[in-house]
């Protein structure tokens, strides 16, 4: 399968203080058409890093290398006018509050025809059928009359449909969804999770879909990947992921959501907190809260290979799923 994305070897570091803090080290990933990838990992991991710096996207203090592919083309080296051509019509983000991404100022109806007025020429009623059309596909009832309507007075999930009727109005090829559902209630998150799987299904769009919600992230997508401290610890196929992962943070995260089918007095949890990248050093992230750790897991980093179908950076992969070794530590 050709890739429509392609990232290899990306490293996104800030300077802070006359000092280059590392953000992200080494991330590869690949994205087809029609193709979706989940990211999930903690908050602080690089998920929403990566989604900017593949939009290019960064701070002034921040910078990207390694390669961004984005259908044979270098996301890196683009000039700003091949940047803003790719903006405009190949690739689109959905952030996590649609509300701080359109001007409360200005009603729904200029925020969807603008671009179109502006980029392909239509005229103002021409771009106000399209937006219509667009809206009611991604439905959104009363379309015409909630044109005239400003974001305040659409509810979250209302607000993210327009977002996505956005994407709709610029052909997007790939669609960057940083947790889009995180401040809907769960009735509202399953329509617009169904919105996006339709979407990308019947138009052949390829979806990053970056969550915190690893049941959601395996039933919407077709490959999985976990970051932990700005590195991919595992990427492996959704159903795969779901039944056989085998990175220590994996599994601990798995351990650590509520089940329907399982009642417990208390949840476990992950002991320690999350590191930065820059504060790792030469070591495997996650081994100050690992119970498979050893004295090696400290002295080097772990890099990603094939354990079992998936690519895992762990130098113990293939012995956790021993579940005494927990024990064992504990």
């Amino acid at each position: 399968m050709n890739s429509l994305l392609e990232i290899e070897g990306l490293n996104v570091t800030a300077l802070v203080d006359g000092e280059q803090r590392p953000l992200i080290d080494q991330l590869s990933l690949s994205i087809a058409a029609g193709e979706a990838v989940g990211l999930v990992g903690e908050s602080g991991s690089g998920k929403s890093m990566t989604a900017r710096s593949i939009m290019r996207l960064l701070a002034k203090n921040v910078s990207a290398t390694g390669s961004i592919h984005f259908d044979g083309r270098s996301v890196l080296d683009m000039n700003p006018k091949e940047l803003r051509e790719y903006r405009r019509s190949d690739v689109a983000m959905i952030f996590q509050d649609p509300r701080a991404a359109i001007n409360p100022v200005r009603t729904v109806g200029d925020f969807l025809t603008e671009g179109l007025r502006k980029n392909t020429g239509m005229s103002k009623d021409e771009a106000t059928t399209r937006a219509v059309d667009a809206m009611t596909t991604v439905g959104i009832h009363r379309a015409r009359e909630r044109m005239g309507q400003y974001p305040h007075e659409f509810s979250g999930g209302m607000l993210q449909r327009v977002m996505i009727c956005s994407t709709l109005l610029t052909q997007t090829r790939l669609l960057l969804a940083d947790e889009p559902t995180t401040a809907l209630d769960v009735t509202t998150q399953a329509e617009v999770v169904g919105l996006l799987d339709a979407l990308r299904r019947d138009r052949g769009l390829g979806l990053l879909f970056i969550t915190h919600d690893l049941d959601l992230g395996a039933a919407l997508c077709d490959r999985v990947c976990v970051m932990y401290a700005g590195r991919i610890v595992e990427c492996r196929t959704a159903h795969d992921f779901y039944t056989h992962s085998r990175h220590p943070y994996s599994k601990a995260l798995f351990d650590a959501r509520p089940s329907v089918d399982q009642r417990v007095h208390r949840l476990p949890a992950i002991p320690g907190s999350p590191i930065a990248l820059y504060d790792v050093g030469a070591a495997c992230a996650f081994e100050p809260r690992c119970p498979f750790s050893v004295d090696a897991c400290a002295n080097a980093v772990p890099g990603l290979r094939n354990v079992n179908g998936g690519d895992v950076r762990c130098i113990r992969a293939e012995d956790t799923d021993t579940t005494d070794l927990v024990e064992e530590r504990a």
